[in-house]
């Protein structure tokens, strides 16, 4: 029998080492489809909507540390894809999407379900080309995968459904992805001037992120030579927040006052893989040093007195024999035991006393930490969900977080839940959903069940989208629209035929967690959790203050004191 495109597309795609394709079925995608089932060796998730399947894929590529793939049929189909591939392309992990359209013929005819996906994806993908004629292949999907290996990110492959089932016997290549792994660091020059700033510094602080991965021991070691406390950003938690005496907290708007006090009092900043965006959390008059292995990333935060380009490891290695270690450690010190207090203070918010209703979310998620396994897998919704997982979720070196931590999209912890699940089914995988987040892409909960993936999802219940409220509140707005008619949860869960746990009582949490947690299976432990839990940010602002001041006065103006009430009773009383 013949090859088709799409049995060129299959087989590169396996000797690239792929394993599975996300997606949902469609008429567009039938040659795909049907050379995926002849070829039985690799796997097609069906899901529940396209979005879950690029989150899923950004997931796998994340853990597993290499390429994955999601699928679309033609117009709707490859168009809600979308969301998910911005996220994969801004966290920088490398996915290809197989845009289905419609027959090449009607292509420009307003033919049903057209669109165009050159533009729709343009700004989402580093490569976007469209199979026309079978000599393409299967050098265009080869591209396309070293497109997206070699830049991190997005590659799109639009392919008709009518060419996909084109006759063509062309050899493909056995090696279709290169993947280097070059040893990148600065000049010289660049090194020597870099370690000159960092050892005329008297008080140097760390910035740190999601390029750290992989040099942990490296970067102790330069703290330990500069004297200096680290400031980690939320992408780096995971890599750098263990075994770490240099720990000076986050920075950010969900980030503790002594890591923001760490960088603002510091006279030299060296920002180690890192394009933390918030510009108001940068100090004004220090000299501010950035590596990143992107040279367009420079200086576009705030301005440098110098940028080098460099892998942050290779650079690390090579600093630290021009680094004249220090005797004075008063800067580091004061920030650690800065930290220190935090910490304590914020494990004294985690409690729960029995009968004390609604549940804290510091106590929830606390307790998720506490009981999870050391090599847990945690996603987390946008919102309250990532606030109290940066705070509470504890990393190990084998734990990993994954978020939408550069996108910001609502409903992205139980699609990279699922991809998870599906990468490493070896792994317990928690996913922290908001109810907002959750009821967004509900319908995927099916495919939990459908695929028989132990995912163990904790949903923070507070009727609310509440970190929009949060931010209502504190630009002096009465929330609006904020509220949600949550159902039960667990009863929904109950009903697909998954386990189901609703959780009311602090007494009844730990218990409930534990038989979710030991469960052989996709669980659902849908926890009421408070809706008025405040979230400070590490400074609080002029005009947040006259904000909230300005809220606490219309909340009463419009009847709403009560609201007041609770707000105190909430966060003075534990």
């Amino acid at each position: 029998m013949a090859k088709t495109i799409a049995d060129l597309l299959i087989d590169s795609l396996l000797n690239a080492g792929v394993k599975r394709i996300y997606g949902i079925v469609g008429d567009s995608l039938n040659a795909v489809l049907d050379s995926i089932r002849r070829s039985g060796r690799i796997e097609w998730v069906g899901v529940r909507h396209e979005e879950v399947a690029a989150f899923a894929a950004g997931a796998e590529a994340t853990l597993n540390n290499s390429i994955a793939v999601c699928a679309g049929s033609s117009g709707p189909g490859n168009l809600h894809l979308i969301n998910g591939l911005y996220d994969c392309n801004r966290s920088r992990v490398p996915v290809l999407a197989i845009a289905a359209h419609i027959p090449s013929s009607e292509i420009g005819s307003e033919y049903f379900q057209q669109t165009r996906p050159e533009l729709i994806f343009k700004d989402c993908a580093h490569f976007i080309e469209t199979v026309q004629r079978p000599e393409q292949m299967p050098l265009m999907v080869n591209m396309a995968m070293q497109q997206a290996v070699a830049n991190q990110g997005v590659s799109v492959l639009v392919l008709p459904g009518d060419v996909a089932g084109l006759d063509d016997n062309v050899a493909v290549p056995q090696v279709p992805v290169h993947v280097a792994k070059p040893v990148v660091k600065p000049s010289e020059e660049d090194l020597t001037q870099l370690a000159s700033y960092l050892n005329d510094g008297k008080k140097v602080t760390l910035l740190c992120g999601a390029g750290c991965q992989g040099a942990h021991d490296e970067i102790m070691e330069l703290c330990n030579k500069l004297k200096s406390p680290m400031v980690v950003a939320l992408r780096g938690k995971e890599f750098l927040e263990y075994d770490n005496p240099y720990f000076a907290g986050l920075t950010g708007l969900i980030g503790y006052s002594s890591g923001y006090d760490a960088m603002m009092e510091c006279d030299t900043l060296l920002m180690l893989g890192t394009d933390f965006p918030y510009r108001q959390f940068y100090p004004k008059n220090a000299k501010v040093l950035q590596v990143d292995i992107r040279s367009e990333h420079l200086g576009r935060r705030t301005p440098l007195t110098l940028g080098v380009v460099g892998d942050v490891k290779d650079t690390v290695e090579a600093l630290l024999p021009m680094i004249q270690e220090k005797d004075n450690s008063k800067h580091l010190e004061k920030h650690v035991k800065a930290y220190q207090k935090v910490r304590e203070d914020l494990d004294e918010l985690a409690v729960g006393k029995p009968g004390r209703k609604p549940i804290h979310p510091q106590y929830l998620t606390k307790l998720v930490s506490d009981l999870a396994d050391e090599d847990a897998i945690f996603t987390c919704d946008v919102g309250t969900p990532t606030l109290w997982a940066a705070r509470y979720v504890q990393m190990n070196g084998k734990r990993r977080l994954l978020g939408s931590f550069n996108h910001g999209t609502m409903a992205n912890a139980l699609p990279q839940a699922i991809g998870a699940a599906v990468a490493q089914p070896g792994k317990q995988v928690v996913s922290l959903s908001g109810d907002g987040g959750l009821s967004m892409l509900m319908g995927d909960m099916l495919t939990l069940r459908q695929h028989k993936l132990p995912v163990k999802v904790v949903v923070f219940n507070n009727t609310a989208l509440s970190f929009v409220e949060l931010e209502m509140k504190a630009a002096g707005y009465p929330e609006t629209g904020t509220g949600l008619d949550s159902p039960n949860y667990a009863a929904i869960a109950e009903a697909m035929g998954m386990k189901g746990i609703r959780v009311e009582d602090p007494a009844d949490l730990e218990g409930a967690l534990r038989e979710s947690f030991e469960h052989d299976g996709p669980a659902v432990i849908d926890v009421v959790v408070n809706r008025q839990e405040l979230s400070l940010p590490p400074k609080i602002t002029y005009e947040q203050a006259h904000g909230f001041t300005l809220w606490m006065l219309k909340a009463v103006l419009n009847g709403r004191a009560n609201e007041l009430i609770d707000l105190a009773k909430t966060n003075l009383i534990r």
